[in-house]
């Protein structure tokens, strides 16, 4: 398969925050979403791509590891990997500073395809999906 990777980048807002002032753990989630929709939307395969192939992806598994907190304003990168696409879409994550490049959080990801209208695990990944990782650019 060949490799995909991209680069998405966040602005820590103040909402995110904790009473700590960093980053409150759960928001990571949605910061790896982020660069997730990112990523699938430069590929050009979208979540309503994957409606119209009558296919879904939730998650089955994420690992996280936190390094070192993000603070207010801070600006991010997410880099985003796509380590395999059958039988499961597994995508790993890297947060670094924008402007460092120092590691704040890094985390893996499994997606699972399901058809939607029956709900039955598939192993396979769609031929549109397939198609647009081998013409994406990058």
């Amino acid at each position: 398969m060949k490799r995909i990777e991209t680069n998405c980048k966040i602005d820590v807002e103040f909402y995110d925050l904790d009473p700590m002032n960093v980053v409150w753990h759960g928001n990571y989630v949605k910061y790896l979403e982020k660069a997730r929709c990112d990523m699938l939307s430069k590929i050009g395969y979208t979540y309503d791509d994957m409606k119209s192939d009558n296919s879904a992806y939730p998650i089955v598994k994420m690992d996280m590891k936190y390094i070192k907190p993000a603070t207010f304003m801070q600006k991010l990168n997410i880099k985003t990997v796509i380590e395999e696409v059958e039988p499961a879409l597994i995508i790993k994550y890297f947060v670094t500073d924008n402007k460092t490049g120092e590691k704040i959080f890094q985390a893996k990801s499994m997606q699972m395809r399901i058809d939607i209208k029956t709900m039955e695990t598939m192993f396979t990944a769609p031929k549109r999906f397939l198609q647009k990782i081998e013409e994406y650019k990058g």
